[in-house]
């Protein structure tokens, strides 16, 4: 058998590949399609600038946009997953990114999260995409928006973006949304530690969750202690929400919750009430435009510098990268003057 593919195989490869008509079909529904777009987004290079320019007059931006960060072990995926079925009750289309900047091989936290979203997976209103940085130049504070234009070109009105944790490329991509919700658990661990992580500066809402467990009213108060004291907090003051997204309603334990009234609150609803509230802030008062902005400038800022790195790195490889490189090593040049002439062989 002839292993060399024939022409229809080289056809169907290509369909397989062409962004267009990939994004065609996710348009159609077609949730493969919609996999091998964010794929692109993801590896960067010509597909990727191809799909960039194809989702970005289909609207910049779905109509809201969603952060959700905090430790990891918070909660974060269950809270996810009860956000999703209250805009899902209301009809809305909610796309979800997954990130994870640690590897493009981290299984544990990726099949976590889809586990605990399992629930919308068989969804046609639900796509869940787990993240990570394969291959981008920029990496994942690039590959992010530009997936979130993809989710957006294809219908979703919502997309949530969760990361894994709390360092600085994770609060960086929670920046990317609209709302920013801020997770932590009750003990004053997780409260200096989103004061030390700067999580207090991005945060839009703060959620205590895990609130069925002991503490939880008080880490809401040592939050709003924080708040007050925040000199450079503007005219919107983040609501600080007690949940349990596991569904205990708060303030009773797992084994009491058994017994309660299902009027009893796990807290989801004054969430995503919250989030509203702020959405209502943004667009009464211009900062949503304004937010969106500021995001589209930095991303294209970001972009810059990576075309910028690309091409210096490719001189830098070169023969005559290896001549200045040589020449600052013997002191024939200083730094600065080796500096200037890559830039120079560079174009820039």
């Amino acid at each position: 058998m002839d292993p060399r593919p024939t022409p229809a195989r080289k056809g169907a490869e290509r369909r397989r590949r062409d962004p267009a008509e990939l994004l065609d079909a996710a348009r159609a529904g077609d949730r493969v399609a919609t996999g091998r777009l964010l794929s692109l987004v993801e590896r960067g290079g010509p597909d990727a600038r191809e799909v960039g320019r194809l989702t970005f007059p289909a609207g910049s931006s779905p109509g809201q946009v969603i952060g959700v960060t905090g430790a990891p072990g918070a909660g974060k995926s269950t809270l996810t997953d009860r956000i999703i079925t209250l805009l899902r009750a209301e009809g809305g289309r909610v796309g979800v990114l997954a990130v994870d900047p640690s590897s493009p091989f981290s299984g544990g936290a990726i099949l976590g999260d889809r586990i605990r979203m399992q629930g919308h997976a068989l969804d046609d209103g639900v796509f869940i995409r787990s993240m990570a940085s394969r291959g981008h130049q920029g990496g994942l504070a690039l590959a992010a928006p530009a997936a979130v234009r993809v989710l957006a070109a294809i219908g979703m009105e919502t997309v949530i973006i969760e990361t894994v944790g709390v360092g600085q490329v994770e609060v960086e991509i929670a920046g990317e949304a609209d709302t920013t919700i801020v997770v932590v658990n009750p003990g004053w661990g997780d409260t200096i530690q989103a004061s030390k992580a700067g999580l207090l500066e991005v945060a839009d809402v703060f959620v205590v969750n895990k609130a069925d467990r002991p503490g939880a009213a008080e880490t809401q108060r040592d939050l709003e202690g924080m708040l007050d004291m925040n000199t450079a907090m503007g005219e919107w003051r983040p609501p600080v929400v007690l949940t349990s997204a596991a569904g205990h309603p708060i303030g009773q334990s797992a084994s009491q919750s058994a017994s309660q009234s299902a009027s009893q609150s796990d807290g989801a609803e004054e969430l995503l009430a919250a989030v509203a509230s702020h959405r209502g802030y943004l667009s009464a008062s211009g900062e949503l435009a304004k937010r969106r902005g500021r995001r589209l400038v930095a991303e294209l800022e970001r972009v810059i510098e990576a075309s910028l790195h690309q091409r210096v790195a490719a001189v830098r490889e070169g023969t005559g990268g290896t001549a200045i490189r040589e020449s600052l090593l013997r002191g024939d040049v200083d730094i600065h003057d080796a500096a200037a002439r890559m830039l120079e062989l560079s174009g820039i």
